[in-house]
């Protein structure tokens, strides 16, 4: 049955295209592939819809949060590897939110490794050893300093300044004990400068002692013209 069904098919493509069955299949097949062709270069891709993902990932940005003055262990909790957390990094004490570099910073990226810590040393020698990722600018020279100079300049101009490192507890104490000392050098000082004051009253007071004796003297002379 199938088989009078093809030939009868055959017949029919013969008698009406003048071409022979398998002529006129790949006509066909040459036409559809023509029609796709032209329908995805005349802007068929153009009305497909981005995926999902893609409009996830371009949210903006949360704005920087004004953290004041942190420890350097805190900092170690902005490394990027919570993502509900800003992306920070700190230079010669002061923080900055490195968030929308985190291609560079974020966890993978080349400077990955400075990220949650103050990395003045490292960027000063152009180090990732791990012995230079402080903030201790002992030792360096001139050209190096220049160097962590211009990081500087360019987080300045970058990024927003969202706080600062808090110094040790130990370095404030030094300053403060010293203070006292200044009183107990002034009270010579003090005692030296009454004594000329009590001179300065006796010297004042002869002079109006004179005064008062001159009137007797006066008296007397005009008491002997009387005689």
């Amino acid at each position: 049955m199938a088989v009078e069904f093809l030939e009868r098919v055959e017949q029919y493509i013969t008698a009406y295209s003048g071409l022979s069955p398998n002529a006129f299949f790949t006509v066909v097949a040459a036409a559809i592939a023509v029609y796709y062709i032209f329908s995805v270069l005349l802007g068929g891709s153009s009305e497909q819809p981005r995926p999902r993902s893609f409009q996830e990932d371009v949210q903006p940005l949360p704005p920087p949060v004004q953290l004041g003055e942190i420890t350097e262990e805190d900092l170690k909790a902005y490394d990027g590897n919570d993502s509900q957390k800003p992306l920070l990094m700190a230079i010669k004490g002061q923080i900055y939110d490195v968030s929308q570099s985190r291609m560079f910073y974020g966890p993978g990226g080349p400077y990955a490794l400075f990220a949650g810590k103050d990395a003045s040393r490292a960027l000063a020698k152009m180090s990732f050893d791990e012995k230079d990722l402080n903030g201790d600018l002992t030792g360096l020279g001139a050209f190096e300093l220049d160097a962590l100079q211009d990081w500087e300049y360019k987080f300045m101009s970058k990024y927003v300044k969202v706080g600062s490192i808090k110094k040790p507890e130990g370095a404030p104490e030094t300053s403060v004990a010293a203070d006292p000392a200044e009183p107990t050098a002034a009270d010579p000082a003090e005692s030296n400068t009454a004594e000329p004051s009590t001179a300065a009253a006796a010297h004042v007071a002869e002079p109006t002692k004179a005064k008062e004796e001159k009137p007797e003297t006066s008296t007397t002379t005009e008491g002997g013209k009387d005689e």
